[in-house]
Formats: structure tokens, C-alpha cells, sequence
């Protein structure tokens, strides 16, 4: 398979392996909109979610709050569904280029961070 740039994506064990889990086994994963770009929100993986990230195409994350496993969408409807995961040249975080069905956000909003934000003065 070949990245957008027609450069050879890695498999998935490749990708498997690269992981840089934390100590608590966790990897941060940032959901990007496929197509613009646009950041919708960042949560965190286990190894095991993203091998169902990667085995059923629909992003599940870990909830540190929980301690369990979550299907994005399962409840709410508003899915995620993955069209490409990469690695950050350390290994330490997940970008997920997803195609998002309504809000990413739980509370209702596009993006998790459509809430606040501002702009730097230089």
C-alpha cells in the first residue's frame, strides 16, 4: 500500500512495533479529519485497542477514566471510522486520519477544540 506522497506505508506488525507504549501502556492518538485536516480531539490507546482500531477499521481508544476500552461512536452514533494510522517519528504518538460521523466532541461540538482557544502574540 503507498502513502499519498506514493511512499511505501509500513504493515501492521511494522506499525505494531513502532509503538512507544508509556508506562501505564497507553500511546496518546490524535483523530484528524481525513480530507481538511482539522483536528477533532485527542485520547489515548493500548496496544489492544489499536489492534481493533486496526482489525475492524473503527477507532477505539482506552478510557483512562474507566479503565476500559471504548468504541468512538459506540453510544452517541458518532463514529470514527479510520482510513490510515501513523506513527510520529519517535513512536510515542498516533496520528488517525478518520472519516468522523457527526460531533467528535462529547459535548456536541465538531472538535474538542472548537471550545477555547486563542490566537499568540508575536
Amino acid at each position: 500500500m503507498l502513502h499519498r506522497h506514493n511512499v511505501p506505508m509500513p504493515s501492521r506488525d511494522a506499525l505494531l512495533a513502532a509503538v512507544q507504549f508509556n508506562a501505564d501502556g497507553l500511546v496518546p492518538a490524535i483523530a484528524q479529519q481525513v480530507g481538511t485536516g482539522e483536528v477533532l480531539m485527542l485520547a489515548w490507546m493500548s496496544r489492544e485497542s489499536l489492534e481493533l482500531t486496526l482489525d475492524t477499521g473503527d477507532a477505539t481508544y482506552f478510557s483512562r477514566s474507566r479503565g476500559q476500552l471504548w468504541v468512538k461512536g459506540e453510544t452517541s452514533g458518532n463514529r470514527q471510522r479510520v482510513v490510515a494510522v501513523a506513527a510520529d517519528c519517535d513512536g510515542d504518538t498516533l496520528l488517525l486520519q478518520v472519516e468522523q460521523t457527526g460531533p467528535a466532541c462529547h459535548t456536541g461540538a465538531h472538535s474538542c477544540f472548537d471550545a477555547v482557544s486563542c490566537e499568540v502574540d508575536r
